[in-house]
């Protein structure tokens, strides 16, 4: 095959130390994959300096309560809302504050939509719908880097002042690169079944995305510790969790836990300040406010050390 009859696209590539996994045993495929999974971890690793940059923007878009998008079709798109739709439950925001948007709407999450990829105009259809601004942050995900629809968004993204980001795993043409604020781009080869993108450039996708909100939620005071502290108890497993927490923190019993999160509204965080400074509700919350939502900053002992 002539040079120039190859993709530039490295996820488009056919992997040479898979051609001929037609032909293996069943336990040969998953050593296959197996091997070819080992490197997206280090991939990822290699954009640590733009991932950090995209967990500061993300941190200083959270306290101006601006929103994160993501947005992309296909895998990319599903790991997006995927990522949004676990922020709520796990660190206590609201559902508005990080979004993720298909390229095709809610029924592409389930079902392929064709040609939904392929409309630039949609994508910057959705930033105008949404009315992003200067106070927002929308993160393109394209595993290729060419998605039409990704690129409408980031360009007017940027026209209505918005920051942006790229998340790629093969290089994006510079027209893409000019319209992000920051470029993601673990490089993780050709997938062991070509073009499938929903294996190793999936899994970086989302390795990449828990890294921009989670790192965020860290930064705005979401943590103490490593401890998920800023959750409302509000299920039966939220309840037990918080309550676990506030025995494990304060040194209080089930029931003194249960007494402490109904007296905080059902917050551990507002709980834990009111326990540790002796201090009511209301106080606790100014201190907290204060503090930018920071409980080390408010109380400076760290949570008790991890058993072993």
């Amino acid at each position: 095959m002539p040079p120039n009859a190859l993709d530039p696209r490295i996820t488009e590539r056919r992997n040479p130390r898979t051609a001929e996994i037609d032909l293996a045993s069943a336990l040969d495929i998953v050593d296959l994959i197996a091997a070819e999974d080992r490197g997206v971890p280090d991939a990822v690793a290699s954009q640590r300096e733009a991932l950090a940059r995209a967990v500061e923007i993300a941190e200083d878009v959270f306290r101006r309560n601006g929103h994160l998008y993501y947005i992309g079709a296909g895998t990319s798109g599903r790991l997006g809302v995927l990522d949004a739709s676990e922020c709520p439950p796990t660190f206590g925001v609201e559902p508005e504050l990080v979004q993720g948007i298909i390229a095709g709407g809610a029924p592409a999450l389930t079902r392929a939509q064709e040609g939904a990829e392929d409309r630039p105009e949609d994508g910057a259809a959705e930033m105008d719908t949404r009315a992003v601004g200067p106070d927002d942050f929308v993160v393109g995900i394209a595993a290729s880097g060419t998605t039409p629809y990704v690129h409408g968004a980031l360009a007017r993204a940027r026209e209505r002042g918005a920051r942006t980001a790229i998340v790629a795993c093969t290089p994006p043409p510079e027209s893409v690169l000019r319209l992000a604020d920051v470029a993601i781009v673990p490089i993780v080869g050709p997938e062991v079944v070509t073009g499938s993108t929903r294996m190793k450039a999936g899994t970086a996708t989302k390795l990449v995305l828990n890294t921009i909100t989670t790192g965020a939620m860290i930064r705005v005071g979401k943590t103490y510790g490593n401890l998920m502290v800023d959750l409302r108890a509000s299920n039966a497993k939220l309840r037990d969790r918080s309550e676990r927490i506030l025995g494990e923190v304060c040194g209080v019993t089930r029931e003194e836990a249960r007494a402490l999160l109904e007296r905080a509204g059902q917050r551990v965080k507002t709980a834990i300040v009111m326990q540790k400074l002796r201090v009511d509700r209301g106080e606790a919350e100014r201190r907290l406010a204060g503090a930018g939502g920071v409980i080390r900053r408010v109380i400076p002992d760290a949570p008790p050390p991890v058993a072993a």
